[in-house]
């Protein structure tokens, strides 16, 4: 027996996972030479936080509470106790996995005669894991577990990128309905300027007619703009799982409101600012930090979609082995001992000599089994290569997102300046034709163009701000930064105790569940702030 038992360390059936093949990236992802710029700036900051360079308390706030309290982030925590509890049972199997005790107290009759039967034993088995059956399995079990962080930080990562991206759309509407309300309150003027000029007699209804049908037209487009705010905060609020009344309370800030005031102060609806010096210092819209010139493309194989497909390929690889030990005998020791005494009824039971004891090796083995037991390994074998073909799959969709958000933050960077332009050139255009229609210089039908220009490149504008902030989301959500933030706690205090008032979970609930799955890494990429804002964005990093 002691042969056999040295066996158990010596023999593990199936193969030895060495993880996956490196994946083919680019060297790096780098965009035109017009916007390279110079020397790069190597800020050395973290992506766990990358959020934090938004400067945006608000935004930082709804991160921080979704983080904590997201139904989904509870799910997968719930996931990875579950995952762990499979792994003890798993490890469980290292050790004998029969042991019963049992017994009966029962009357027979047998013909005309009566007996009293008492039984107890205690019944052992151990199969021994010559083969590495059980090895495999509590690896397997062990790669799911962590795969179930992976999956935990893979959501985190959507839930932080979904939360900006949703807070980014708020606020842009939000500004767009403070644009669409200040040429509503210009074109109601300009209603009333033409109003005046009819009633003079200097020019037709017609002129009155079209004013207000350009009003009413931007009237008309303010509900829509609304529905996008109420949609956006509604989306934050299941985001954050809370109702919607309490994350609009959340959304309240004095800083946004300082801005809604000073913009007026300054351009109001008069639009009497030749030029819009400072136009984007009053946008409601977070500033995004500016990219840079150069991302290292192994980045991307930190994301924690990748991690995932990677143990969830460790596990598949495992279970090769666990079919492969099906192939060959299992040996087992059993071991029972009891008492069974029989006597006729109404006597006492006497145990003394009706102690029964045995002990001993054993064997079985499946054979015959008509290619059952080689296509199941065939069968986990495939579904190993499927695994890898996963895996590799993701890379190039990993791949095609980082350089999606590049390429659309360039383009968009570009079309952002030069629509910036044409909202300048537009609100010039309305004060020299709302001077020249009030002199009699030129026809309603000017004024009217250079009214409805203006409001459109002006929501254009605000749109453009809006998709820039987003691409920038979209990118370091590419790039798997923020799951680096998670501090290993994977269940809240409430689910806690409920789950200890019902069982009895030991220290499986303890924080940390497990250490994190890798160490918090620094991941370093040339994506700088603007220069004037890296002492600023480092002090808040330090300060979380």
């Amino acid at each position: 027996m002691f042969s056999v038992g040295v066996l158990t360390a010596c023999s593990v059936s199936g193969p030895d996972f060495e993880g996956v093949e490196a994946a083919d990236l680019p060297q790096s992802w780098t965009g035109q030479d017009n916007w390279i710029g110079g020397d790069s700036l190597q800020s050395g900051w973290k992506t766990a936080r990358w959020w934090m360079q938004f400067k945006d308390p608000v935004l930082d706030r709804l991160v921080g509470q979704a983080s904590n309290q997201n139904l989904d982030l509870e799910s997968a925590g719930l996931r990875i106790v579950q995952a762990r509890a499979a792994l003890g049972v798993a490890d469980s199997f290292r050790y004998p996995q029969r042991q019963t005790v049992s017994g009966s107290l029962a009357k027979i009759y047998q013909n005309e005669n009566t007996f009293d039967n008492a039984t107890v034993s205690f019944d052992a088995g151990w199969e021994l894991d010559v083969w590495g059956k059980y090895a495999r399995s509590i690896e397997s079990a062990e790669a799911s577990l962590y795969a179930s962080i992976a999956s935990y930080h893979d959501i985190l990562v959507s839930i932080t990128a979904e939360v900006a991206r949703n807070y980014v759309n708020y606020r842009t509407f939000q500004e767009r309905v403070l644009l669409s309300e200040r040429n509503i309150e210009i074109q109601a003027r300009v209603v009333k300027i033409t109003e005046v000029q009819f009633d003079s007699g200097n020019v037709t209804e017609l002129d009155v007619q079209q004013a207000k049908t350009q009003l009413y037209t931007t009237k008309s487009a303010l509900p829509g703009l609304r529905i996008g705010m109420m949609q956006s905060r509604n989306a934050l609020a299941v985001l954050l799982g809370v109702l919607p009344q309490e994350v609009e309370q959340l959304l309240l800030s004095a800083s946004i409101d300082a801005k809604i005031k000073a913009f007026d102060e300054k351009y109001g609806t008069s639009r009497s600012q030749q030029k819009l010096i400072g136009y984007d210092q009053y946008s409601l819209i977070p500033y995004p930090p500016v990219v840079g010139t150069l991302i290292d493309a192994s980045l991307v194989l930190r994301r924690p979609d990748l991690q995932l497909a990677e143990f969830q390929a460790h596990a598949r690889s495992s279970q090769i082995g666990v079919a492969e030990t099906e192939l060959y005998p299992k040996f087992s020791l059993f071991g029972a001992i009891g008492i069974n005494s029989t006597v006729k009824a109404g006597n006492d039971f006497s145990f003394s000599d009706s102690l029964t004891l045995s002990l001993g090796p054993s064997f079985s083995w499946n054979i015959f089994q008509y290619g059952r037991l080689e296509n199941n390994i065939r069968l986990e074998d495939a579904r190993f290569q499927e695994s890898l073909t996963n895996y590799n799959k993701r890379v190039l969709l990993a791949v095609q997102e980082v350089s999606n958000a590049l390429e659309a933050y360039q383009l968009n960077k570009e079309q952002k300046s030069l629509a910036f332009n044409s909202v300048n050139a537009s609100v010039r255009a309305f004060n020299i034709s709302l001077t020249q229609y009030e002199n009699g210089q030129i026809t309603f039908e000017r004024l009217l163009s250079s009214v409805e220009k203006m409001t459109r490149s002006e929501d254009t504008y605000a749109q453009i701000k809006g998709n820039v902030a987003n691409q920038v989301v979209a990118l370091y959500k590419s790039l798997g930064g923020g799951w680096e933030a998670n501090s290993g706690k994977y269940l809240n205090a409430e689910q806690i105790e409920q789950m200890r008032a019902r069982t009895d979970w030991g220290d499986m609930l303890d924080d940390p569940v497990l250490p994190p799955l890798l160490p918090a890494p620094v991941i370093k990429a040339e994506l700088p702030f603007g220069d004037s804002d890296n002492a600023e964005v480092a002090d808040r990093q330090g300060e979380q």
